[in-house]
């Protein structure tokens, strides 16, 4: 990953991140992306990192040892202090549907940011949505008022998150559209393939603009697109 495509991605939506990686892989039918609505504490953030995963669960109280949980947690927080720039946390909350705990909040997020990492996707939990840390996006799946019975259950595995499973140092790009894995074979292909996906898209858009515009102009617009893209 270069400084220069790191802004690029930064500078670019999830979807275009989706398109792009389909133009660099010469065909449609990549599947690492997520499922359904999110929610995210910033609609203008994007963030972008390598994963350190975690999994909670906040929904009944734990039957392990409180002094276990704490040097778990304790775990969780170190592994997280040591990843490398930049780094999103991406968490599964195993109650799924019945998510109720906020893990993230005022604190977490503060401590993380000041961690070094870039934010969080998390199918689980935010509140405190006034007082969250800036320019720290949290991308998740409710916002609720309370943090019920969290606590951290596992750290540095596989998670699944939105229906789309993320591995610890997995590239992921996420926004309010949802996140993305980008496949670490397209890395050195991917500046290009953004660059192309903005440039064949603006075929039509550009279109779109001159006073004649018609069926006829769209018609010749999208044929173009359509041979820009192949």
């Amino acid at each position: 990953m270069t400084p220069t495509l790191l802004e690029l991605l930064r500078s670019v939506d999830t979807p275009t991140v989706c398109n792009a990686i389909e133009v660099a892989q010469g065909k449609r039918g990549f599947n690492d992306f997520t499922r359904g609505t999110v929610q995210i504490s910033d609609p203008t953030g994007v963030v972008v990192g390598k994963a350190r995963t975690a999994k909670i669960a906040a929904k009944v109280p734990s039957t392990e040892d409180p002094a276990v949980i704490r040097e778990r947690r304790m775990a969780y927080y170190k592994y997280m202090s040591e990843g490398t720039d930049p780094s999103i946390v991406v968490i599964e909350d195993e109650d799924g549907a019945d998510t109720v705990g906020a893990f993230w909040g005022e604190l977490n997020t503060t401590v993380h940011k000041a961690f070094g990492l870039a934010g969080v996707l998390t199918n689980g939990v935010m509140r405190d949505l006034g007082d969250m840390a800036p320019d720290f996006p949290v991308v998740a799946g409710s916002v609720g008022p309370s943090h019920a019975f969290v606590r951290v259950t596992e750290l540095d595995t596989p998670v699944t998150v939105f229906g789309m499973t993320v591995r610890p140092d997995d590239w992921v790009h996420a926004d309010r559209h949802g996140a993305v894995v980008i496949p670490a074979d397209l890395i050195p292909q991917l500046e290009d393939a953004i660059h192309k996906t903005q440039a064949t898209e603006r075929i039509v858009l550009d279109a779109t603009k001159a006073d004649d515009f018609d069926f006829s102009s769209f018609e010749a617009a999208w044929s173009a697109f359509e041979n820009a893209r192949t």
